[in-house]
């Protein structure tokens, strides 16, 4: 009996009979395959929101800026990369990158710096949370509100800012609190004494030892007159003896009207601690006296010859009324260590984080094979902090870059430019007079493109430290 053979079906029919179709393994339709569409999906959905609000905000501006730049201040006519080059021959953007070059170098280092020995200094007290907590309460404060402190705080009058106060405060303490009268004046049409070209003032006739000279002056408020002003009549009627030159300098103004102009009456005060000088005929000051509380003024142990008596300029001059601080010369640091008072919180708490975390049996070895602290710090501390502190350097470079309440609001109007910067240089052009949004587009550009490495930087470190 013949024996049949079963025939058998190719490998690819097997494999269909197998698997139903659509199921093969590593398919397009596989569960596999479709569960990671549904999660791309998902995820699609859920990063949506973000993708479009970044897209509204950072993508959109980035672009309509880049091709606003490339047109005139009307935005019609197309004029290419003449604003870039216009932006380049600007003396006030040339100052803006300058004063943000400034910014850039000395703001993010001394930031670092002082948050590092902040950190080292209160690693080992007990209130260091309290410490950490003060110094970062200002980072509650916004910009708007810590510029309105400070252009008060930086204020020239004594009277109002703090630091000038401080300031004055210190300098009377240590030299002695000048008496001048800033406003003192000769009488209209009064011959007896000559203003020089330094603002002193000196007898218009000379005289010889031992006669007296009575100097009147007006112009003096009763509040500016210092409480140790005595009536100068008493003194007036004194005579001078041989070798001296005698009076009294004193207001030339009789209290409720009346009194005889140039004559010293009853009830006019002298004008104490002013300096008097005897200036012979070649213009050399050969004696030199300071007034007593009634005015009085002797200068004596002078040769025989002809004299005129001066009262030099320093007592017209205005007292000293501290630091300039809002002034051309400074008031870029100024507004730089209203920045650091704002941030030195930030930098501590980072600094400290990272110093708590900081291995200790390290530390403790180096103490043990006898370094110091400051070996400690400078061997140990600082390279184990290093990417740290280029996460507190960088981040605070990026910052400054942006800078522009600070400046806008502290500094006046006539020493804003002396303290402008990118970020407001774009703004004045933009919208602060200059209305050329060409430019001002530019600008943006130009700081966008400097901010981007700082950004990518940070960015790079920060996956470093997450590998």
């Amino acid at each position: 009996m013949p024996v049949t053979t079963p025939a058998v079906a190719p490998a690819s029919s097997r494999a269909t009979a197998s698997h139903p179709p659509g199921d093969t393994p590593g398919g397009a339709s596989s569960p596999a395959r479709r569960a990671v569409r549904r999660r791309r999906r998902i995820a699609a959905l859920f990063l949506f929101p973000a993708l479009l609000l970044l897209g509204a905000l950072v993508a959109y501006p980035i672009v309509f800026s880049v091709i606003r730049s490339m047109y005139d201040a009307s935005g019609d006519s197309f004029v290419g990369a003449d604003n870039y080059t216009a932006m380049f021959q600007d003396p006030a953007t040339l100052r803006a990158i300058r004063n943000s070059a400034i910014w850039v170098v000395f703001a993010p280092a001394l930031l670092t710096g002082l948050g590092l020995v902040l950190a080292v200094l209160t690693e080992k007290i007990r209130w260091k949370t309290a410490f950490k907590l003060l110094m970062f309460m200002p980072m509650a404060i916004s910009f708007l509100a810590a510029g309105i402190i400070f252009r008060l705080a930086y204020e020239q009058d004594p009277q109002r800012g703090v630091l000038n106060a401080v300031t004055v405060g210190i300098h009377d303490s240590t030299q002695g609190k000048s008496t001048s009268f800033p406003t003192a004046k000769v009488r209209l049409g009064d011959k007896q004494l000559a203003k020089g070209h330094d603002g002193s003032y000196r007898t218009a006739h000379r005289t010889g030892p031992g006669n007296t000279v009575n100097l009147g002056l007006v112009g003096v408020a009763p509040k500016d007159m210092p409480s140790q002003a005595r009536p100068a009549a008493p003194a007036a009627q004194s005579r001078a003896a041989d070798g001296e030159l005698r009076g009294v300098v004193y207001l030339d103004f009789t209290p409720g009207g009346g009194g005889t102009p140039g004559t010293v009456d009853r009830g006019e005060r002298g004008l104490p601690a002013l300096s008097v000088e005897a200036v012979d005929s070649h213009g050399k000051v050969v004696a030199t006296a300071t007034t007593a509380p009634d005015g009085s003024y002797r200068l004596a142990h002078l040769t025989p010859g002809s004299y005129a008596v001066q009262l030099p300029a320093k007592d017209f001059a205005p007292p000293y009324e501290g630091i300039s601080w809002l002034g051309p010369a400074l008031i870029t640091p100024a507004i730089i260590g209203a920045y650091m008072w704002i941030w030195t919180g930030f930098a501590l708490v980072l600094i400290g984080a990272g110093l708590s975390s900081m291995p200790r049996d390290v530390l403790e070895a180096a103490r043990m094979d006898g370094a110091n602290e400051w070996q400690v710090f400078r061997r140990i501390t600082v390279p184990l902090l290093g990417p740290v502190l280029g996460v507190v350097f960088v981040t605070m470079v990026i910052n400054v870059m942006k800078v522009f309440d600070l400046v806008y609001i502290i500094a006046p109007g006539p020493v804003q430019q002396d303290a402008n910067v990118l970020a407001l240089q774009m703004w004045l052009v933009s919208f602060g007079g200059g209305n050329n949004q060409g430019l001002g587009s530019a600008l943006g550009v130009l700081l966008l493109l400097l901010v981007v490495p700082a950004m990518a930087l940070n960015i790079r470190r920060f996956r470093r430290s997450q590998s």
